[in-house]
């Protein structure tokens, strides 16, 4: 098994490899340079790796930017030549003073926080022994549960993961397991903690690392990006419809065959009494939570960058010991997150750097010459979001198509491309429904095995369209009507 495994792993770098060298073959389109044509061939190698994985995504991208330094052709210049080897460095190590991946980064640690003090497990539990004696009521705790975790967990991947341990351990109490019974109960708790994830993950910015890390390209494409509030506020409407809608749509389309029992919450509360009274540890995270919320929030306000806020936070947890300086070290996918996003940034900023962004946006700008702007507009949102289904990875899609995306956005005649892009990247997070692969929940909770990959599909298919549709018929008018009240950076 394992030799068959290192067998697929090279067939796939070989592919990964060729793919950039057959694009380089071909012979440079006219208005574009040499320098300019092996790195898109360089970048286009990349973005099939991150989609076959034949080694880790990160790796991947660190060898794209080893490569690109190396033979000189990501800097500013490029298009016109050759640069010095100091430019060609100081470009490869930019992504690594981007505030967006700072962000991202200190927000996996925030995360580490909710589980190493506890406080992540207690509040499920509480929510579970007041919401827990329907199953439907279960369904809203497990919603709940996501979204007080979602602005403070960046990996929709990684809260899934944390509330997985409690949710799966509901099931078996009524004889429902992936093999026995899973319709009783198990799927129905599954598919709810899968779609609710999903949905958290558009309502706040920081819900999910593949919206911080679109804005960066965005941003690199010369274009400005809403802050955090910004963000929230245009989701709002959709946020609230969507969440308090989806629990009950599972219950409708999924529904289960027990509609609830006391033994539920009686679990949930033997477990409360087992892990004892509030430490101070969970005090002191619920307070840093709150302070980071607040500062997020209002941080305009107050001259405070959504980074520094988040750096302050991680810093103050190690300091009043709610993790230690060895969690902190140790936290393996928050670093492995910082080197994949901040080369991956530095690879989009290449594109730009190059000439090919400008180079392409004139092959475009006609494109939808003819068309009424919303029409135009609906379509490519909706182009945005179903070409999910060709890529496993929320970090693959955005680093393929946010730039090609942005440039077709302004490419929409009588239309504001900023407030275009914006519907584009709002949804991101409630797509990844679509398929068991397209994100980090659909992952976990169909690993799960409770839920046939027949439903899974139709179910991913049904609750897209529905999530879209209340986008377009809802979310798109409230941010046009909000457009000229929210703020925007570059």
């Amino acid at each position: 098994m394992k030799q068959a495994s290192t067998k697929s792993k090279i067939i796939k770098m070989i592919v990964t490899i060729l793919v950039g060298v057959i694009i380089f073959l071909i012979p440079t389109p006219h208005g574009l340079s040499v320098h300019a044509w092996g790195y898109l061939a360089l970048f286009i190698a990349l973005i099939v790796g991150l989609i076959l994985e034949p080694i880790a995504p990160a790796l991947l991208s660190l060898i794209a930017v080893g490569l690109a330094i190396l033979l000189k052709i990501g800097p500013v210049g490029t298009e016109h030549g050759s640069v010095g080897s100091h430019a060609a460095i100081e470009w490869g190590l930019s992504g690594f003073s981007n505030t967006v991946v700072w962000l991202i980064f200190s927000a996996f640690m925030i995360g580490i926080g909710f589980s190493k003090s506890g406080l992540g497990r207690r509040m499920s539990l509480y929510l579970v022994s007041k919401l827990g004696k329907r199953t439907l009521g279960l369904g809203y705790a497990i919603a709940i549960i996501d979204g007080i975790l979602a602005p403070f967990i960046p990996s929709n991947a990684a809260r899934s993961g944390s509330t997985y341990p409690i949710i799966s351990s509901i099931p078996p109490m009524f004889d429902s397991t992936p093999e026995n019974n899973p319709r009783k109960i198990g799927s129905y708790l599954a598919y709810t903690a899968c779609a609710t994830c999903c949905v958290s993950s558009s309502i706040f910015l920081t819900a999910s690392s593949s919206n911080s890390l679109a804005l960066a390209f965005i941003t690199k494409a010369g274009m400005a990006v809403p802050n955090w509030l910004s963000w929230f506020v245009a989701m709002l409407p959709v946020s609230i419809i969507l969440f308090l809608l989806t629990p009950l749509l599972v219950y409708w389309f999924y529904p289960p065959t027990l509609k609830g029992s006391p033994e539920i919450v009686t679990w949930a509360k033997d477990e409360l009494k087992s892990i004892g009274k509030v430490t101070l540890s969970e005090y002191l995270m619920l307070l840093i939570s709150i302070v980071a919320l607040v500062l997020w929030i209002g941080g305009s306000y107050f001259g405070i960058n959504a980074t520094t806020t988040a750096l302050v936070v991680a810093i103050a947890m190690v300091v009043l010991k709610v993790i230690s300086w060895n969690d902190f070290l140790s936290n393996k996918p928050a670093w492995n997150v910082m080197v994949w996003l901040a080369t991956l940034v530095t690879m989009a900023g290449g594109l730009k750097n190059v000439g090919f962004i400008e180079w392409i946006s004139t092959k475009f700008e006609h494109l939808f010459i003819g068309f009424p702007p919303l029409v135009a507009i609906i379509g490519l949102v909706l182009l945005f979001s179903f070409l999910r289904y060709f890529f496993a990875s929320n970090t693959a899609f955005a680093t393929a198509f946010m730039t090609i995306f942005v440039i077709l956005a302004q490419s929409i005649p009588g239309t504001d491309p900023i407030k275009t892009v914006l519907y584009l990247v709002l949804p991101m997070g409630f797509v990844g429904i679509l398929a068991p692969y397209t994100t980090g929940p659909t992952t976990v909770w169909y690993a799960s095995g409770y839920i046939k990959s027949s439903s899974f599909w139709r179910l991913g298919i049904t609750f897209g369209v529905i999530y879209l549709a209340i986008f377009i018929i809802v979310g798109m008018p409230w941010v046009s009507f909000i457009y000229p009240y929210l703020s925007f950076s570059k």
